[in-house]
């Protein structure tokens, strides 16, 4: 029988223990069941990204000392959770001779009236130290709020966290299926655009959508918060800050300052746009140096133009609401602009310069004005996307736009530099080997620090999604196995020789569901790959839905299962961002791509992933017309009933009983090409394919939705 656990002689190693003890994996169960152990120069490297010292036997025992040591001795913990509703314990830890009292300030400043109960308990150590369990009554309202807990001298404010125990589905969802459409915002250009799709293409994309097709939502890729320079990264799931979105899809034109600018600056407005009104044309690659180069000056002409006092209010109301984080980001963009790219190189200023230092005191100083800019065009990039979403729910969505979420962020962005405390260093997140990648992935991405989560009350986290459910009806969280655990690679380390670091996923799904229940928003957890059966179990558990991808969706044997199977609790599609569109798909576009890229490691593999695929084919096309979705006919010529094979994979979709399904803007049009070649950066223009047609033309966002070819397959979804 074949190993699927550790011996008890490994169990009982002090490096297996601290490593346990500290939320770190000491194994894993791979995609095929496969079993594997940690190597120990992992876990001490994992550890000391944790801040946990084990490079030695004498620094393991002293580690595991200290954390007895903070287990029985800590008043509490600093993030306390509860479920809305439940009675829940708190253990205190108190000296024996002190007499522990507690109390809860409300989110509001109020302080809460009930009773707090605590009653002692004959557990006491040999240092003094005794427990105690606070009762927590059912009618603590839903919220963070401030735990205080007294003993003697001691005391100690913790973050109370109560969240329901489910987000209420909206009634249309709750009753049957929604369904909707997903897109790249960016490859989707109007004739009004400056060569790459921006807040208004995507207003009009949304309220065309419903009133065109019916559609009840529109999930597009990432909108975080990028550099204030070119050249700009293309990935969307590579932000520089996920706080704060990125301000160059702004439309200048749909700026309020700008509807009583002064002729020279309309003029040198349509001078610019001019520039780059070409680019709309261009159906090969998107541009975003280019437009961003023709763009920026025109925000820095409207910047300068008074804003109405109603305005200037508003704008100070978001500076407010945003507090020091927005002064961070707008501070990394004048230091950026002013001292060049980031590197990680000794010299580079993200490594010489903190947020505090005083060349960074000076520069914010000497360039406030600039710091000012950098914090109105987060105010109207977030204005801009806000009004996207009204209006698609005007128009009479019930979801509107459904944000993406990426899994973390540049290690050299905004975040990482202005708050290097929240981020653990020496490590970088990723995934291990599974069937699409089997050398593992690295991200480059520094994992968000367990540690100081637990300590801050997750505010970072809080006040990201929350951010993010301001100008969204839903969220889709990029790899949600993140919030249960993280495959952590040290720095230096290929991406198979990592482990994973455990998160409290209580508490990050509490806080999605209270930041979902306020905003009367969907949570969407893509839970692909190596994911254990209990995410889907705690997702559904707590209102939230995952993913299905009908490619994916397949017995052992490698045949295609009945949409019957299909999770009801999921957001179900034909395909991903990550694959070919089907078009490409059935033609082959994932075999072509490998062997350009020369992705094979030889010949051999080679062959069998162009056999597996052919094979794949082959049973699909069988799967469609056993299930009485297409007719044997167009098996005749495929070619020519192309559009017929796709619309029978999503026919397939409306016969499953998922929540949500979506179609693909890129299927509706019959696009070939790939958006992006997981494990490749520029050997393939990832994230720079815009929108086309089957025959290479490009799709304009005001016409989208009048196109035959879509309308045909809204009709299907809609049936």
């Amino acid at each position: 029988m074949t190993k699927k656990s550790e011996s008890q002689r490994r169990l009982a190693r002090p490096l297996i223990q601290l490593a346990q003890r500290s939320n770190v994996a000491t194994s894993y169960i791979g995609q095929t069941g496969d079993y594997n152990e940690i190597d120990d120069e992992v876990l001490v490297q994992v550890l000391a990204a944790l801040g946990v010292k084990a490079h030695s036997d004498a620094e393991i025992q002293d580690s595991l000392a200290q954390i007895e040591r903070n287990d029985a001795t800590s008043l509490v913990p600093g993030t306390v959770f509860a479920l809305l509703g439940t009675p829940t314990q708190v253990t205190i830890h108190h000296r024996v001779d002190t007499v522990p009292m507690a109390s809860i300030i409300l989110e509001n400043g109020e302080r809460f009236s009930d009773i707090l109960e605590v009653s002692e308990s004959d557990e006491k150590n040999d240092d003094g130290w005794a427990t105690a369990t606070l009762i927590l009554p059912q009618t603590v309202p839903m919220g963070y709020h401030q735990l205080e807990v007294r003993a003697g001298e001691e005391a100690r404010t913790a973050t109370l966290i109560v969240a329901p125990e489910k987000v209420p589905l909206p009634s249309d969802l709750e009753k049957g299926q929604l369904w909707g459409w997903m897109a790249q915002l960016y490859s989707i250009r109007s004739h009004d655009s400056w060569g790459v799709g921006d807040f208004e293409d995507l207003r009009t994309l949304l309220v065309d959508a419903h009133l065109k097709t019916k559609a009840d939502y529109m999930l597009i890729n990432p909108l975080h918060a990028a550099e204030p320079v070119g050249p700009l990264t293309p990935s969307p799931y590579l932000p520089d800050s996920r706080r704060f979105v990125n301000f160059t899809y702004i439309r200048p034109e749909e700026i309020d300052e700008y509807r009583a600018a002064p002729a020279s600056v309309v003029a040198h407005a349509k001078l610019l746009r001019r520039q780059v009104e070409p680019l709309n044309d261009d159906a090969s690659r998107i541009d975003r140096n280019t437009m961003w180069n023709a763009k920026a000056p025109l925000l820095r002409d409207i910047f300068e133009i008074p804003r109405s006092a109603e305005r200037q209010a508003s704008f100070d109301r978001y500076k407010s609401e945003q507090g020091s984080d927005l002064d961070a980001y707008a501070t990394w963009c004048v230091a950026y602009e002013q001292w060049g790219r980031p590197s990680d190189s000794p010299e580079s200023w993200t490594t010489t310069e903190t947020m505090t230092s005083p060349r960074v005191v000076r520069l914010v100083e000497e360039h406030s004005g600039d710091v000012e800019f950098y914090r109105w065009l987060e105010w109207v990039a977030d204005s801009q996307l806000a009004q996207a979403q009204s209006d698609a729910k005007a128009s009479g969505m019930s979801i509107g736009l459904m944000l993406d979420m990426a899994v973390g962020v540049h290690p050299l962005g905004a975040d990482v530099w202005a708050a290097p405390e929240r981020f653990a260093r020496g490590a970088t997140v990723g995934a291990p080997p599974d069937y699409y990648n089997q050398q593992g992935q690295n991200w480059s991405q520094p994992p968000l620090n367990p540690r100081y989560l637990e300590k801050t009350g997750y505010k970072a986290y809080r006040d990201l999604i929350r951010q993010m459910f301001r100008g969204a009806g839903a969220l889709r969280i990029d790899h949600i196995l993140g919030l249960f655990r993280l495959w952590w690679i040290p720095e230096g380390s290929s991406a198979d020789k990592g482990t994973y670091v455990g998160y409290d996923s209580d508490v990050m799904l509490g806080v999605l569901a209270i930041e979902a229940t306020r905003a009367g928003g969907v949570v969407i957890g893509e839970d692909l790959g190596v994911v254990p059966p209990y995410v889907a179990s705690a997702l559904k558990s707590h209102g939230l839905l995952g993913s299905v991808i009908e490619w994916f969706e397949k017995d052992e044997n490698g045949d295609f299962k009945s949409p019957d199977s299909y999770r009801e609790y999921a957001i179900a599609s034909v395909t991903t961002h990550d694959l070919p569109p089907t078009a490409g798909y059935l033609n082959y576009e994932h075999v072509r791509i490998r062997k350009n890229l020369h992705l094979f490691a030889g010949a051999q593999e080679e062959a069998g992933f162009e056999a597996a695929a052919h094979l794949e084919h082959a049973k699909l096309l069988r799967f469609l017309v056993d299930g009485g979705w297409l007719t044997k006919e167009a098996l005749l010529d495929e070619g020519a009933c192309e559009q017929q094979i796709i619309e029978a994979m999503h026919k397939v979709l409306k016969a499953s009983k998922s929540k949500l399904l979506c179609a693909a803007v890129v299927d509706g049009v019959g696009e070939r090409r790939s958006q992006n070649q997981p494990g490749t950066n520029n050997e393939y223009p990832n994230w720079r394919i815009p929108l086309a047609d089957d025959q290479g033309n490009p799709v304009f966002a005001e016409d989208l939705f009048s196109n035959p070819r879509v309308r045909s397959l809204g009709k299907i979804m809609d049936e």
